[in-house]
């Protein structure tokens, strides 16, 4: 199902120019509007600060989670097995999970519990960086689905952590 899938995605490149323009766009630079985000929420005062803090914190916490993953367990990318259709150099390392996907959707849905509107607009943002990944070759669609589910629970943890610390904080401030 994974295979047929990626098929059904990644025969289309290389025969649509724009799409296959747009595709690399998103594949190579959607971290650079994750990151123009991050950097004017974290010029703001106020919830929106505070977000970009545990975006930046959730995005750390992502990449080392994805580098231990992919440390423990290797899965081939699509084009070291098959001959499949690739329009930017990748790396060989281990195909599972997609770490632009598993970084996009940890910042993703913190931002989105900060601010909702930004936070969907990131992650429609994130969802296409991962159908751009498959588009491009480098990822099966599992490669992709299993990191929105890695990045998105690292969200929401990071999330979930950092208010009940800043909820304690608070509430000891107080007490005081």
């Amino acid at each position: 199902m994974d295979m047929k899938i990626f098929k059904a995605i990644n025969r289309l490149s290389g025969r649509i120019a724009f799409m296959d323009f747009l595709m690399i766009l998103i594949s190579n630079r959607a971290r650079y509007l994750f990151l123009f985000v991050l950097a004017c929420m974290w010029l703001a005062k106020g919830p929106s600060k505070t977000a970009a803090k545990k975006a930046a914190a959730a995005s750390l916490i992502a990449i080392l989670v994805n580098k231990i993953i992919k440390l423990c367990y290797f899965k081939p990318r699509p084009f070291i097995k098959n001959k499949v259709g690739i329009l930017i150099p990748a790396k060989r390392d281990s195909s599972f999970p997609s770490k632009h996907t598993v970084v996009s959707f940890a910042a993703s849905i913190v931002i989105f519990y900060g601010n909702r509107f930004i936070g969907r607009i990131l992650l429609w943002v994130s969802a296409l960086t991962g159908f751009a990944r498959i588009w491009a070759g480098h990822h099966y669609p599992s490669d992709v689905i299993g990191g929105a589910l890695i990045g998105g629970t690292i969200g929401w943890m990071t999330e979930k952590c950092l208010y009940m610390n800043s909820k304690s904080g608070n509430q000891d401030y107080k007490k005081m």
